[in-house]
């Protein structure tokens, strides 16, 4: 199994940035994913970014491009997410998820909540107005 642990959640005023880390184990396929999901409270979850090793293709939900980067390649097995120019309405906990196997996959037409195996435990932002 893969081990993904998030941190560097906070409380920020709006306007402010936040880069959120996700720890992982080694994948063991060449074929993995990276994704960054977010919940806020009475909504369901939502992808915001991600990643995938085979294309090395990027996705964003439309409401963060431009503000949110994911940053990979890094040689310390973690992921970033940096978020810029945040909004009240980025408060939420947000996820590290994780797929790898055989094959190839691209996260360019976006990605899947469903298509994830392993799921860190979540780190909450805040954005105060």
């Amino acid at each position: 199994d893969v081990q993904l642990v998030e941190s560097g959640g906070g409380l920020v005023q709006a306007g402010g940035s936040l880069r959120l880390s996700c720890a992982h184990s080694r994948f063991t396929f060449d074929d993995y994913g990276i994704g960054w999901f977010r919940q806020a409270p009475g909504k369901e979850r939502e992808a915001v970014s991600a990643f995938a090793s085979s294309d090395r293709s990027t996705w964003y939900r439309d409401s963060v491009k431009g503000r949110f980067f994911i940053i990979t390649d890094n040689g310390e097995n973690t992921v970033y997410l940096q978020m810029n120019s945040l909004k009240p309405e980025d408060t939420a906990v947000y996820y590290c998820a994780a797929y790898q196997g055989p094959g190839s996959h691209s996260v360019v037409g976006g990605v899947s909540a469903y298509a994830m195996d392993y799921w860190g435990k979540g780190t909450l932002v805040t954005v105060s107005s």
